[in-house]
Order: C-alpha cells, then structure tokens, then sequence
C-alpha cells in the first residue's frame, strides 16, 4: 500500500496482507527503518482493488525517471495495522513534547555555542528515537549535543541537516496562489529551479514574485517547463528568413504557447503567422554571423 509518512511527507511501499482497503480517510500504524510511525493511506478511492495497489510500481517509477529524479521503488517497510483512536491520541501527545524537546535542544545549543538552527523535530511513534532538523552554513560538529539531548530523554537521537526548500516544508503553509505550499502537499522530492524557466514563460522576474515561501524560485515554474521546451523547439529563430502566403520575411519575435511566429515582410509590415503556415528558406546575415 502507498503511505505518507513522517514529518517531511515521505511517500513509501509497504507491505500488508489486507484483503480489503477502507475507502475512508485512514490512519496506519506503519514500521520503518525509524521504528512505528503513524501515517496516511494514500489513493484509497481509486488505486486499490481485492486489496491490491492497481498502480504497478513501475509505473510510478517511469514518472520519476521521467522527471529526472532518483527513486527506489523498494519497500519502506511493512503496514502494522489500522490506526487506533489511542495512536491518534498518542500521536497528539508526542507532538506537545515535541516542543519542549526542541526548546532543550536549543538551549543546549546555545550553551555549546554551535552555529547551527533547530527548525523542526520528530518524535518517532514508537518511541525509539528523536529526529531534529536543523539549518546551518556548513558542517558542525553536533557530536556533544546529541549527548547531552540522547542523556536527558534517554533515547537516540538523530540530526538532520536541510536547506531552505526543507524548511518550507516543514514550516510553510500557504503560497501566494492560495494553496498549501507544494512541498508540503505532495512533492516528495524538491527538484532545481532555475531563472531559465521563468524567462521561458515569460513570467515577471520580480523576485518577490517568482520566489516562493522559501525564498529561492517557486517550484511550479518546473511543471510546465518541459511542454514550453518542446514547443518552443518548434519555432523558428529570431532573423531567420521564413515565406509565407503573404511573401517572404524574417523572424523578429515568436509566441510559445500560441505557435505564433512575428514576420516582419521586405515593406516593413508585420504579421503574426502559425508555425505550420510558413516556410523556413534560410537565415539573415545577423545569424549566420553569430553562427
């Protein structure tokens, strides 16, 4: 069954010998390499038939590879049981605590003197362990404040190091669109951004407008990046020499979405053309120059 999971909304494989999945909202109690963890039943309305994923991983895993991303379709771990009202309850417990472990752990912090931030925490369902993410400009030796933290709750302790995309996920909540933050809603992996993809779109390159909670540039302008790089593939160059119905000009601006190349004809009229209504007959000495 697919299940999200843990504080950064990891999405996993885990095994189980249900025969019948609920098709309501639902809880599992789930064993991962981290010990008992709660999370949430993902696709319960449509992905599971007799008990089964209808979504053959290799499906899942073509997506990713898709999309440029690193992904093991390999277990998680195993599905323990339904969530009960005592977990849920339990759950809520572990996450006041949580406060005050973060509050010891920062005190402890400062008392070293490490050049670090504590963001978030996490503390394990079962019990067996402690994860704290934190922000830092390079390593730090945190060798001595997980042993002060592991001798004052008596568990392990683990630190994780994350950037400012992590953050966001752990902390942000709602974009400028309106919606939940994507990190937090349902990427699993944060995949690079760059300037390239705006400039493609055409969007504003106002900074406090093409950045997200995080502060670097927002994640969505990698969704439509690979249909505006196909389409753009199919417009001619700016100068190149074209012939239409109407005669011959060169290129001086194209559309991407629309397929809408801008002629400018030998009378110095401009017209806006379709792609497939033209003809490529060469390049201007402008181009080939720079060629």
């Amino acid at each position: 069954m697919l299940v999200r999971y843990g504080r950064m909304n990891t999405l996993g494989f885990f095994e189980h010998h249900e025969t019948k999945i609920s098709k309501v909202t639902t809880r599992v109690v789930i064993k991962t390499n981290k010990g008992l963890e709660l999370g949430h039943l993902v696709g319960r309305f449509t992905s599971y038939k007799g008990g089964q994923l209808k979504l053959h991983e290799d499906r899942i895993k073509e997506y990713f590879d898709d999309s440029d991303i690193d992904f093991s379709p390999g277990h998680d771990g195993k599905f323990v049981r339904y969530a009960t009202a005592a977990d849920v309850s339990e759950e809520r417990h572990l996450k006041k605590i949580t406060r005050e472990e973060i509050e010891c752990c920062r005190r402890f912090i400062k008392e070293l003197d490490l050049p670090m931030k504590i963001v978030d925490a996490e503390h394990i369902f079962g019990g067996e362990r402690i994860v704290f993410y934190f922000m830092s400009d390079g390593r730090v030796d945190f060798r001595e404040l997980v042993k002060k933290v592991a001798h004052e709750y008596q568990t392990r302790i683990e630190m994780h190091q994350i950037g400012s995309r992590d953050e966001a996920k752990l902390l942000g909540d709602a974009e400028s669109c309106g919606q939940q933050c994507c990190c937090q809603r349902f990427l699993k992996l944060l995949k690079p951004v760059n300037m390239r993809m705006a400039k493609m779109q055409k969007a504003t390159l106002d900074p406090a407008k093409i950045s997200g909670y995080c502060g670097r540039l927002k994640c969505c302008l990698r969704y439509e990046d690979k249909t505006y790089t196909a389409l753009k593939k199919r417009l001619p160059k700016k100068n190149t020499r074209v012939k239409t119905k109407h005669g011959q000009g060169k290129v001086v601006d194209t559309q991407i979405l629309t397929q809408l190349v801008i002629v400018e004809y030998e009378s110095g009229e401009k017209a806006a053309v379709g792609v497939d209504e033209l003809e490529i007959i060469g390049s201007s000495e402008t181009t080939k120059k720079s060629e």
